[in-house]
This record gives structure tokens, C-alpha cells and sequence, in this order.
């Protein structure tokens, strides 16, 4: 009987969650964009020297890297040419490739949402024109950095909003800037100069994202989509030769985070603002990344109940002591989005984590 008043109890707080009285806000529910890009069948269609080309759903990285490698650069060019959404978004191809690949895929579109990012200095990873819009750009040199981090974002979040002028520091390529910079000159445990050599930061947004905090942001379909996609872009980076990266996951990506952990090869995963992460403590992550939680003092997300029932809900809250992740100091964070602020301790901790300085 008791059992049975506990799941009434989180029944209700489930309910109360999806219903906004802890201060979230109905959105509209978004479809999960999901598998290769447009442009895959005629990929699939073509040869080089008379070789199929590895299939962009299924090969993986790892294959895709052995392929480009035996080509000359006539072949990868005409490639490039003939499926620039293909190879600007195939995990394994070589890294200038498909900076070139996604610059001719951005101007395609012919939108000006868009035009910012076809600009020749930025370093676009991914685009994927479907839906709302997806993208990864790079800050840094990733072909040559030591330590890699990669920004997982949460909602309301996609190709076009995602460096909106108005979030220097909220905004995931804003928290990108910010995260770049402080890590080069975060101190080594507090003393003397940083240990870490140049770090690289990628600003992701590869899944769809949920608009608002309703049902989509309580329940976990998007993450789940997200967490496929997560795996297979930290799998691309492995194969091209990228260090093992550290997963920055705010607000509803740290979701994804939790879901993805044990499939991908990250070295520390670190939520922030997190509604739970579909685990009850950190080892049941099932990952050898350490794992880490902040959340401010005035982060709403601290009024989600941290219970998952049927479906809806993230369970247990990661900076609870129970969980067991290491906790990262924000004392002086303000609200859901201000961890990559400037002068904060979230952000100084956050580029000590991404420089390998953090013990």
C-alpha cells in the first residue's frame, strides 16, 4: 500500500510537471529529424572509380575515414561538388572537406537565415536544411587540438537561432566563444599556468530540440533521437582523430547527454541546469567519463520535480548528493542560461574541465 502511494505521489508530480505549474510553459511538438541528409539516395546512386560510396546511414565513421583516405583529391572534389549536403554532413570525412562541403550547402538554400554562416572565417561542421534546421560549427583549430569540448544545448534551439546577437553567452555558440576563450587561460587546480594544450570547441546542435518547455521537453522521444545522433558525431571525431571530447549538456541536452553516455568515448560529461539526466545516479550512466552538475542559485530548473513516471520526467536531479556526480561551483550563476558568463565560477571550472586542468 505504501508502494502504491509513492507512485500516486509521482504520478502527480509528473502531471504537475507537463502542466506548467512548476513554471514551465506549453510548446509546440516538433518531429525528430533524423537519418542522412537530402541528397543520400543520389550518393548512394554514384561511384568514384568505380567504388560505391559508403552508405551515410549505416557505414561507420571509421569506414568512411578509410574511404576518403584512399582517394586523390580530384575524386574528393568532385564529390564535393556533386553532394555537398552529403559530405558536409558524413561523419569521418576529412575536416576541411566538409567545411567546404556545408558552405556550398548554406549558400544553396538561398535563405538569409542562413547567410551568416556561408561566411568564409566560419567552420561549419554540419547543416542539415531539414526541419527547423540543424548545425555543428567548429571555434578553434580541431584538426590540431589537444582537448576537444563540445556544447550540447537544450531547447529552442536550431540553425538560425542558435548564434542569435542577442545571447553572446546563453546562445550555444555564444556559450562556444566563451568557453574557448576561458580555457585558454583557466589555471592548472588554481596554481601557476594552464596544463592544457590548444582546445577546440564545437557548438552542437544536431538533433531537433524541443520549442518551449511542454510535453516535449518532459518527455524524452527528441532525446532519444538526439542521443543516436550525439554517438555518432562523438564517433566522428574519433575518426578522424579528434582527443576524446568532454560533452557540455544544458537544460533538455543533458537528457540527450545521459542518454548517449554509454555510447560515446567522452572523457568528462558535465550537465548544467539539468531537469535529470534518465538515470537514477551517475554510475547507472553506464560510462567512464567523469561526471559532473551545476545549477545556480536562481535556476528554475531547481522547481522541476526530478521523477520520471510513464514516460514523462528525466529522474534524479545530478547535483543532488545521491547521484554522485562532481559538483561544479555557481554561486554566483543567474537564472537557466548564465553558466558561460564571464567572471563566473561555472565558467572558470567549465574551462578547467575542457583544458584537462580540472582534478
Amino acid at each position: 500500500m505504501r508502494r502504491f502511494g509513492r507512485t500516486l505521489v509521482t504520478a502527480a508530480l509528473a502531471v504537475t510537471l507537463v502542466g506548467g505549474t512548476a513554471g514551465w510553459a506549453s510548446g509546440d511538438s516538433q518531429a525528430a529529424v533524423t537519418g542522412p541528409p537530402p541528397g543520400a539516395a543520389a550518393w548512394r546512386a554514384d561511384t568514384v572509380s568505380g567504388r560505391s560510396l559508403p552508405d551515410p546511414a549505416t557505414a561507420a565513421p571509421r569506414e568512411v575515414a578509410a574511404f576518403f583516405a584512399g582517394l586523390d583529391d580530384t575524386a574528393r572534389r568532385r564529390l564535393l561538388r556533386s553532394h555537398p549536403l552529403v559530405v558536409g554532413n558524413l561523419e569521418g570525412a576529412p575536416l576541411p572537406l566538409r567545411y567546404e562541403a556545408n558552405r556550398i550547402a548554406l549558400a544553396a538554400t538561398g535563405e538569409a537565415r542562413y547567410a551568416s554562416l556561408a561566411a568564409p572565417d566560419r567552420q561549419i561542421l554540419a547543416f542539415d536544411p531539414r526541419g527547423r534546421g540543424q548545425v555543428a560549427e567548429v571555434f578553434g583549430d580541431l584538426e590540431r587540438a589537444e582537448h576537444v569540448a563540445v556544447i550540447v544545448p537544450g531547447s529552442d534551439n536550431d540553425a538560425a537561432t542558435y548564434d542569435a546577437p542577442r545571447k553572446p553567452y546563453t546562445g550555444p555558440a555564444g556559450m562556444a566563444r566563451a568557453l574557448r576563450e576561458a580555457a585558454g587561460t583557466a589555471p592548472a587546480t588554481g596554481k601557476g599556468t594552464p596544463t592544457g594544450g590548444p582546445v577546440a570547441v564545437v557548438a552542437w546542435i544536431g538533433y531537433t530540440t524541443p520549442v518551449g518547455v511542454g510535453l516535449d521537453a518532459a518527455d524524452g522521444r527528441l532525446a532519444r533521437a538526439g542521443a543516436a545522433r550525439l554517438a555518432r558525431f562523438t564517433a566522428g571525431l574519433d575518426a578522424v582523430g579528434a582527443p576524446d571530447p568532454v560533452l557540455f549538456c544544458h537544460s533538455y541536452g543533458s537528457v540527450v547527454c545521459g542518454l548517449a553516455a554509454r555510447h560515446t568515448d567522452a572523457s568528462d560529461i558535465v550537465a548544467f541546469g539539468s531537469p535529470g539526466m534518465r538515470a537514477e545516479t551517475a554510475a547507472a550512466l553506464r560510462t567512464g567519463a567523469r561526471v559532473w552538475a551545476a545549477r545556480g542559485p536562481s535556476d528554475w530548473i531547481a522547481d522541476v520535480p526530478n521523477v520520471e513516471f510513464a514516460g514523462i520526467g528525466h529522474g534524479a536531479d545530478p547535483v543532488s548528493e545521491a547521484f554522485g556526480a562532481r559538483r561544479v561551483p555557481a554561486a554566483d550563476v543567474q537564472g537557466h542560461t548564465g553558466y558561460f558568463m564571464p567572471g563566473t565560477q561555472s565558467l572558470a571550472a567549465f574551462a578547467a574541465i575542457a583544458n584537462g586542468a580540472a582534478r
